[in-house]
């Protein structure tokens, strides 16, 4: 077995540079299988780690992943809004330890802006229950501040002290900005690799102060009167939704149902780990489509390398003779293919975990800035194992072809008489 084993690097070293370029093809192949688990996973555990902590998402009538999509991950928008009243009547519920209304609708330069109470920097988790900190500054507290997400500070380049001003609605180039009443940055806050590090923060009273003059859609000045901000009542009249967190987990389906039976609003009460599966199972289609396109790319890959060995092995017969003059019998030149096959695409494999990690630790901060996904390099695990294994025993496999007409061929060749 050793002998063989020698064999076959030798081999191996004397092809080197067919070897190399079938081994860099086996490590693209693998690396992409590789790199489309990790993105899945990665994703999946940002997907779950966005919220944690609160009990149940409440918002206007309509599908659970629709809620689920635009309260917390910032995606499309709501169809109503709840009243104050409502929710003020939802708060005050016996079951209820805290709840952080949130407003939506306005945007600055494509990030959208939040309208909330200082309690969200208090009661908000995201995920393993990590609290919201901040790189710098402090919360709101004047009418006019604003705190951060760490994408927006850092991409727009802002720092404490400037100005911002808010545009009306979430398109990412808008004519209709909120210009009389600049915004002020008070804070900026850690990376937390969610949907809250590309969302602007400022009060709920803020956002009534800015729509005073509005009307449909449009601004015109003096339409809401001539009264200075600081006599106006800034009371919200309507959120866009709520979130709750409740004193035991074990009344969140009582609560659930109340609000889902709510007389005075057609509101919706959902649970966030469930409406998290549900969206996930959607998206389980294109997680599926990827890892098969994967696979059949190492597949390419594979066959690659067995196509080489056979067109090589006609080559290789005076090889072949050579080593059954000198004793190596016709199981042990077969095995040396298989060998061969199986160096090459463990040499690949090792090959594609540099590659992977290697341009992951190069890229991922791009992949961070740009995308909001936060890959952590880490060990691979039992998935990732197993599909390494995988590869390994189906590029042995392809061994046992041209090492069966290697075995052939030497029987013969041996059997010969040459003259």
């Amino acid at each position: 077995m050793k002998v063989v084993l020698m064999l076959a690097l030798r081999s191996l070293y004397n092809r080197r540079l067919t070897a190399i370029m079938t081994m860099i093809s086996i490590a693209v192949s693998v690396a992409l299988l590789l790199g489309v688990e990790k993105i899945r996973t990665e994703a999946k555990h940002s997907f779950s780690s966005t919220i944690s902590g609160t009990d149940l998402i409440i918002g206007a009538r309509s599908g659970s992943v629709q809620l689920l999509l635009y309260s917390v991950f910032r995606i499309g928008n709501a169809t109503n809004n709840i009243s104050w009243e409502s929710y003020q009547q939802i708060a005050s519920q016996q079951a209820v330890e805290w709840t952080i209304p949130i407003s939506l609708g306005d945007s600055h330069r494509g990030y959208r802006v939040l309208g909330t109470m200082t309690d969200y920097f208090n009661h908000y988790r995201y995920g393993r229950n990590h609290a919201l900190a901040f790189r710098k500054g402090l919360p709101f507290a004047a009418l006019h501040d604003v705190v951060l997400g760490f994408e927006v500070a850092k991409t727009l380049g802002y720092q404490l002290g400037e100005k911002v001003v808010i545009s009306h609605g979430t398109g990412s180039t808008s004519f209709s900005k909120h210009g009389d009443q600049p915004f002020t940055v008070v804070g900026i806050l850690e990376p937390t690799g969610t949907p809250l590090d590309r969302t602007l923060h400022v009060s709920l009273e803020a956002i009534e102060a800015i729509h005073i003059d509005w009307r449909s859609g449009s601004y015109i000045p003096g339409s809401g009167g001539k009264a200075p901000l600081s006599e106006r009542n800034l009371e919200p009249k309507q959120i866009t939704a709520m979130l709750v967190g409740l004193k035991s987990k074990m009344s969140a389906f009582q609560l659930q149902r109340s609000v889902n039976n709510y007389r005075q609003e057609a509101l919706q009460a959902i649970l966030p780990g469930v409406a998290l599966q549900e969206l996930w199972g959607m998206l389980g289609i294109v997680e599926s489509t990827l890892l098969i396109i994967s696979a059949f790319v190492v597949a390419t890959g594979l066959f690659g390398m067995l196509t080489v060995l056979l067109t090589s092995l006609n080559e290789r017969r005076r090889e072949m003779a050579i080593l059954r003059s000198i004793g190596v019998r016709p199981w042990q030149i077969c095995l040396l293919l298989v060998l061969e096959t199986g160096g090459l695409t463990l040499a690949g494999m090792l090959l594609a975990m540099s590659f992977l990690y290697g341009g992951l630790a190069i890229f991922m901060p791009l992949i961070e800035s740009h995308f909001g996904l936060f890959i952590e390099l880490s060990l691979p695990g039992v998935y990732e194992l197993k599909l390494l294994s995988l590869v390994f025993f189906t590029g042995l496999l392809c061994g046992v072809l041209p090492g069966y007409a290697a075995y052939r061929y030497s029987l013969a060749d041996g059997m010969t008489v040459r003259l």
